[in-house]
């Protein structure tokens, strides 16, 4: 039975050819109520977002670990009684090889759970408004990085935090 259940998912989360993210092994689970077999996929500017319960959504945003770029889903986290993350999933521009300087793309799926509305940040960080941080620990703080202390007085900027609002109706 597990067997046959595990050939039906690879069967049918296979892509549509379309290039979009697939959203990794863990997102392209079909919910038993949506009987979807791939989350919807938004595009990281739409901070508006609307679900019904049992769908799945995903986020893909750029992300560069050798440049020390990294995203992380910080406070606040969304209410788990309406919207829970279900993980990340990064996929690297030079295929299943790491490479280094390569960049790639983490994908955030989330799954809609009861009715109602909630909010959740991704906070962007680089190694100019971040310090502290690494692939799976968010800075301590959210403020920018010290600024340098020799040559001319250079300006530090605050990470890009965007939020969410996700209506799950």
């Amino acid at each position: 039975m597990i067997a046959a259940t595990a050939l039906l998912a690879l069967a049918t989360g296979c892509g549509s050819g379309t290039g979009e993210p697939a959203g990794g092994s863990t997102s392209t689970a079909s919910h038993p109520t949506s009987g979807a077999s791939r989350p919807t996929s938004h595009p990281v500017q739409d901070t508006s977002i609307s679900a019904e319960p049992g769908e799945r959504f995903t986020l893909t945003v750029d992300q560069n670990a050798s440049t020390r770029e990294y995203w992380y889903l910080v406070d606040p986290a969304p209410d788990g009684s309406v919207l829970v993350s279900r993980g990340q999933d990064y996929t690297s521009d030079s295929g299943g090889e790491p490479a280094a300087g390569a960049g790639g793309r983490l994908t955030f799926t989330f799954e809609a759970k009861g009715k109602g509305t909630t909010r959740f940040t991704l906070l962007h960080c680089t190694f100019t408004t971040c310090q502290g941080n690494t692939s799976t620990r968010p800075p301590e703080t959210t403020g920018p990085s010290a600024t340098p202390t020799t040559g001319a007085a250079a300006t530090t900027q605050a990470p890009e935090r965007i939020t969410y609002t996700v209506t799950v109706g």
